[in-house]
Formats: C-alpha cells, structure tokens, sequence
C-alpha cells in the first residue's frame, strides 16, 4: 500500500474517518502534543489519539487530504504510519537499535562487574567515549529529534526528560576524560545504560501491547483475501475487493466466508466463535444468513453476497472495536492533566536536587549523578500507559467472548451498577410467541375476522403478529389488500382491510380507541399476553400468546443476584403475563403495561430510588431506556436502533453475557486503577530516592523501564480473561 494511501470509512457526506499509527510517542504528553498539531490542520473536526495503540483516529472534512495530516504529525517528530507494512518496518528498526545498542554498551557494563570478581580492570576514557559516542549521537537522535520538535510546539515529554540526563551524564564524563581523570570516575555506562534501557523498554512495551490488542488484529485477519464467485462458465478466483452485491460465491468446507449473504443452497456448520463468542458451530442452511469470518466446517454453500466490503458485520464490529480502543477513558482526562505538568515539575526538581547538593558542600560530581538520575526515574511512560494499555487488553478479552464495548463511560460505572433492568420479548424469552388460544366474543370462529388480521399482521414484523401469522386464514385470507398501516409503538398495528378499520393491540390501545372489551374477554383471565382484534370499533377476538423463556435466562438472572445487583423486568406486555416470567426467573421486580415512552420514566425513578441502572434490551421501543440508562446493554440480533444507542452490545442472544459484561468491565477500571497506583508509586517512591543520591542514573534507567513494564504487564492479564461458566457466580 502507498504509504499516504487513503484508508478510510465514510461517516457522512461531508466527512470521513482517518486511521492511522505514529511513531515516536514515549508518554501521554506525546500523544497530548500529536492531538493538538492534527486539531489545528484546517478541516479537522476531532482527534482521538491512543498512546499504547500508538494509532490515531481522525475525523475530517473529505477534501483534507492524508499528506496534510502525515506533515502535521512528523513536523511535530511523530512520523505517521498508513499501512501495516509500515508499521511492522519500524518495530524491526526499533529491534537492530536495541541490539546494536545492547552490543556497545555491554563493555561499559562489563567493566562496573569486574570488581565483584577480584579485578580492577576499567577501560581507557577513549575507549568508553569511543563506545558510548554511537549510543548517544545515533541510537539516541531519536531522543533529541521528539525532544527538539516537543520543544518547538511549545511543550515537554519524556524526551526532554532523557535527552537531559544522558547528555548531562555524557558531557560530564566527556569533560572529565579531557580533564584526565581516572576512567573508573567516569560516567559514560550511565548515559549508554539509559538510553538502552528506554529502547528495551519500548521493545517490550510495543509486544505486550500487540498481545493487548490482538483481538483487532484477530477480527481483521478473519475476511479472506480472495472468493470463489460463481459465473455460467464455472468457478473463478477473484479479489475480495471484486466481489460486489448479489454475486454468487461458493464456500468450500475449511474456508472462510468472505462476505456477508444468504445461503442459496446447501448446508454447514459453521464456526463464528469470532463473530458472537459462541464456541459450539451453529448449523447453517438455505435461507439463512452468514456473515463474513464465519468458518465452514462440513458442507459446500453457495451463498448470494447482501453485503461487502466495510458494509459487512465483520467490518462494522472491527470498527467498533477499533473505534473503542482508540477512545479515551474519563479517567484519563486527569492523567493529561497531570502530563501537562509533569515534565516541568521534574525539571525543576532536577534543578533543586544539583543546587541541594552543591549548597550542601558535596561537590560537583554527586549533585550532577542526583539530577540526572531524578530525570531518569520520572520518565512518564508508565502513566501515559496506565489506562489505554487496560483498555484496549480489557475490550479485546471482551469482543472475544461476544461482548463490544462502545462506550467508554459504561466501562466506568459498571462498578456502580446496582439495579439491572431486562426487556422481556427477546432478551429474556426467545422472542418467537406462539398461540396458546384464540377466544372470539360469541364464541365462534369468524373467519372473515381472521383472514383480516393475518393480513394487517403481514406487514408487521414484531414476534406477537408472527405468532399470529402461524394461524391459518384460509384461502386468499393472507391476500387481502391491507390500506393505510400504520404502526403504534408498544400498543399494536391499525389498518384497512376491505374498507373496514382493522385495530390489534393491547388492552390499552383497545381503551384508547374507545372499544369496550367484553368480560369473557377479560384481560386478567388470559395466559400469557393478551393480543385483541377490533373491527369497526367493536371487538371480535382475543388472542392468548405465549413466549418461550430462554435456557440461559435463569442463570443470567442467578448470577446477577449472586453479586447483590437488584433485578427487574421492564415490558410492555400485560402485568399477568410479565409477573409469569418474573416468578420463573425469580426476578425481584417485575413492572408491566409499560409503553416505551414510559420506559424512560422507568427508569428515572429506578435511578432516584436505588442508585446507577443497567438496561438490557433489544427493540426499537428499548432505545430510549438503553439511552437513560447509566449503561445500556443491547442483545446483537435486536433493532439496530437499540444497538446504536446501548453502549455495550452483546452479540449473541444470550442474557447471561450481561453479568459477564459487567464483569469485563469492572475488570478493566480496576486494571486502569491499578496502573495508576503503580505508574504513581514509582514515582512518589524513586523522586526522591533519586534526588537524596540512593539511586544511580543507571539503577534509575532500571526502575524507570520496570515501571513501564509493570503496568503493561498487568493490563496484559486481562487478555487471558474469559466469562465463567453458566450458573456460576460472575
């Protein structure tokens, strides 16, 4: 790929969506000082730039071109990456300088272990600047040019921090050499340890940190580079980028599905482990849907392609996972405001340690060794690592198990959550009602009345008018023209069908319109949810639906109340029928007869009355729970509206995922809380051991790469985390 390619998802006509890497960012005052250069390119309209993914995510007007924004981020010393190839090249660059700089400074190190053997041996001053010089000058330009360009944009990273200290210690020892002190005062192992260790560091980082984001990587990896599309000549092999919408492909057993689309024929099992976090393959034939990265284990298919390209569910959850990680958590806000001081503040007391030192009569050489070890020390690369490290290690765990976080903010209060609320139809239940009677008003069936809810219910696609259509209408019944429909959200459908107004809804649509349901026809007394036709203003039926309770239902609910979380169900169906399923699932409270602009209302006296509330749903009429929430939660086979609102999707229809959420997400803010302990600890406890002169400038290169270490190294251990077994406690 060219290296100013043009990768991007449009968003909207007049803008677009940039992804790209930078090199050289050491600390969050790095990313901070990439953010504000690409927010002053002209046309940009936001910038969210992620230190430990080392990518940055643009939004832009579309004429802004990815040379402008590739100059404004390597003027500033960051250069920028558009293509994988790239990237890899510079983590390769990265490896020859650690080695080569390993090489030179290991007889500088060498030298300071003799005397545990018997030995004085030190090498000749010339020798060690001889070695030291290409550490410094070469290895270490990196050093200077992000500290020169940080300099210039008027700000000051971690670069500062290491060009002052090494270049203190190499021109101290420099002078020393030209003095003609002993070799074994000099200090050049200092400087060429330091800047060794920060690369190694980096290193180290850069693969704990590909190990933290490997479910992107994995996500990507899934679509094939190449399809088999079916033509009146046979089979040919073509380029994914070729395959348009309605092309016929076939699917091999052993190969991956290229696209999203319907099967045409035949049948599989398929894995889509990494599509839902499902391990067991789901059995797959004519008619049904298959989506991109989905595997074929058994049968040959050939499948029509519905959507390609970035319009694949594969792609759409790539982004979002990618869109994710690359956000910042509100937590950060204050580790950028502490970075934005950070460097100056060491500095400073860099400066008063040297003065401390001389004031107090120690001379030269002890006060030179406490500055520039306090430099060392406070590199702040742990604390720009704290939080994004957790995240991206944190969301990836979760996108493997089923479960896309796109919201950041959800990922915080998750802690706080006490109440967890549920939708019924198709969270709970299986969300496929069927007809346990059908009771007419004089007691005989009408088949006129019938043929004409069967028709208005064809144009209806919620689970009780499918329910509905499984009743047989009789011939020509499902024809009937079907006039002005008109949908009632959460209530029911109202339509003509051969000049007389058809109503089907719930009692209170019933009451709304002004029709008196007869008391044989008593809501109270039906099973499950009562469904009633009205024709002509007088009603003629009612219909008794019942939904299936999903298998995994009761232990998502057990597992919740096992960590002291209130349950309620929330539904629009009748009371009756939504204390049945509290009763089976021994939910704690269960609210019926509710609309969907009462569910928001809902849900504001659920959070008056017991704290932060988790709304879990999955219909059109659950977008503005989902949106009150303090976490909404949307099932991946609900209304897209729901999906788009929530800001953690589950992508497969399984309650259960929902403590799991919870869990991941409580996971990942105690990982970032932890991070920052540790990024804090180091420094509140090796400052000032620095600045009193207990830690050389090289035992301070150690510590200052540990700290790094440390804290990647504990996101790190959310990738091995997986949700517990059904029925246990989450």
């Amino acid at each position: 790929m060219n290296a100013l390619a043009e990768p991007f998802t449009d968003t909207k006509p007049e803008t677009r969506i940039v992804d790209f890497g930078v090199s050289g960012m050491h600390c969050a005052n790095c990313a901070t000082q990439v953010e504000r250069v690409l927010r002053d390119v002209p046309g940009v309209r936001a910038v969210s730039v992620n230190f430990a993914l080392e990518s940055v995510r643009v939004e832009a007007e579309t004429a802004v071109r990815t040379s402008a924004l590739a100059a404004a981020t390597e003027g500033a010393g960051f250069p920028a990456r558009f293509d994988r190839e790239a990237e890899d090249g510079a983590h390769r660059a990265l490896t020859r300088e650690v080695i080569l700089s390993a090489l030179l400074t290991v007889p500088l190190v060498s030298q300071m272990l003799f005397p545990l053997f018997g030995w004085s041996y030190h090498l000749p001053g010339w020798a060690q600047f001889a070695l030291a010089l290409p550490v410094q000058a070469y290895i270490g330009r990196r050093f200077y040019l992000g500290a020169w360009a940080s300099l210039k944009n008027r700000a000051a990273n971690m670069d500062v921090l290491v060009v002052l200290g090494t270049t203190t210690a190499f021109l101290y020892s420099l002078y020393l050499t030209l003095a003609g002190a002993a070799a074994q005062g000099l200090y050049f192992e200092a400087s060429a340890v330091i800047i060794t260790l920060v690369l190694l560091g980096k290193l180290l980082e850069t693969r704990a940190k590909d190990r933290a984001t490997g479910a992107i990587q994995a996500l990507m990896a899934l679509t094939p580079m190449s399809a088999r599309r079916v033509t009146d000549d046979g089979l040919e092999e073509i380029p994914i980028s070729q395959v348009r919408v309605g092309d016929l492909l076939s699917i091999a057993p052993g190969e991956t599905v290229p696209v999203d689309g319907v099967i045409v024929s035949g049948a599989a099992d398929m894995d889509e482990r990494h599509l839902t976090g499902e391990s067991l393959p789901v059995h797959r034939g004519e008619g049904e849907a298959v989506s991109a990265g989905a595997g074929n284990l058994t049968g040959v298919l050939t499948v029509q392609a519905t959507a390609v390209g970035q319009d694949t569910r594969l792609a759409r959850i790539t982004d979002l996972v990618r869109t994710a990680q690359s956000k910042k958590a509100p937590i950060q806000k204050l580790v950028d405001r502490i970075s934005a001081v950070f460097v100056p503040a060491i500095v400073a007391i860099a400066i008063l340690s040297f003065a401390g030192w001389i004031l107090a009569g120690a001379g030269l050489e002890p006060a030179v060794l406490a500055a520039v070890s306090v430099l060392i020390i406070a590199c702040p690369c742990a604390l720009g690592l704290a939080a994004p490290a957790a995240v991206a290690a944190g969301l990836g765990a979760a996108a493997r198990a089923g479960i896309l976080v796109a919201d950041l903010e959800s990922v915080e209060r998750a802690g706080t959550v006490r109440t967890v609320v549920f939708d019924k139809t198709g969270t709970l239940t299986k969300g496929e009602p069927r007809i346990a009677a059908v009771d007419w008003t004089d007691g005989r069936e009408d088949p006129g009345a019938l043929a004409a809810a069967v028709a208005v219910q064809s144009r209806n696609d919620h689970p009780l008018a499918r329910a509905i259509l499984t009743l047989d209408p009789g011939e020509d019944g499902a024809a009937a023209p079907v006039d002005d429909f008109a949908l009632i959200p959460g209530k029911g459908v109202r339509a003509t069908v051969n000049a007389q107004t058809v109503l089907l809804g719930s009692p209170a649509m019933m009451a709304a319109s002004g029709i008196e349901i007869p008391a044989t026809l008593d809501p109270h007394g039906a099973a499950g949810t009562p469904v009633y036709l009205a024709i002509d203003g007088t009603c003629r039926a009612r219909f008794q639906i019942v939904d299936q309770i999903r298998d995994e239902s009761a232990a998502a609910v057990a597992a919740l109340k096992a960590t002291g979380r209130r349950t309620v169900l929330l539904s629009g169906d009748a009371q009756a029928e939504v204390d049945r399923i509290a009763a089976a699932l021994e939910i704690d409270e269960a609210l019926g007869g509710i609309g969907p602009e009462d569910k928001a209302a809902a849900i504001q006296r659920l959070q008056q009355d017991s704290g932060p509330v988790a709304m879990v749903g999955d219909g059109i009429n659950d977008a503005p729970a989902l949106a009150t929430a303090d976490m909404g939660i949307a099932m991946g086979d609900g209304a897209n509206v729901a999906i788009q609102t929530a800001g953690i999707t589950l992508m497969r229809p399984d309650p259960g995922l929902t403590a799991a959420a919870l869990q991941i997400s409580k996971r990942t803010l105690a990982k970032i809380r932890q991070n920052l302990f540790w990024a804090f600890i180091y420094n509140v406890v090796g400052i000032p051991l620095a600045a009193l002169g207990y830690l050389s400038p090289a035992l301070a290169g150690t510590a200052m790469a540990m700290s790094s270490l440390c804290v990647v190294g504990n996101a790190v251990l959310l990738t091995a985390w997986r949700p517990r077994l059904k029925g246990q406690k989450i």
